[in-house]
């Protein structure tokens, strides 16, 4: 499994929020059994990102937007999920022990 520093994923995430809302530069975020263990991601627009089979253990992802991703077997053990929108999110085979999910929105989640 590769693992990714803060900055290439703010990096990479810059990019993908520039696709999400169509500007030049864009590229899709696609992270497969990437390690992101502690990294923060509070905020961000993650929307149609591909982040299966990732380890994401005690990330900050207050707030975040992951609508239509796919978490497809990641472990978010101990993540910070608190008020984020996972609106028709693919969260099949995700360990989520210990995260907190507070007035997270998980409308149609699979």
């Amino acid at each position: 499994m590769t693992t990714m520093s803060q900055s290439e994923l703010d990096r990479a995430v810059a990019a993908h929020e520039a696709f999400i809302n169509r500007r030049n530069g864009g590229q899709r975020l696609i992270l497969r059994f990437v390690t992101l263990d502690g990294l923060n991601l509070s905020g961000r627009d993650l929307r149609e990102a591909d982040l299966s089979a990732c380890n994401l253990v005690g990330c900050q992802l207050v707030g975040a937007r992951l609508d239509h991703a796919n978490l497809f077997g990641s472990d978010l053990t101990g993540a910070d999920l608190s008020k984020a929108s996972l609106v028709r999110a693919d969260l099949r085979g995700v360990l989520l022990r210990g995260a907190n999910l507070s007035l997270a929105d998980l409308t149609e989640a699979d």
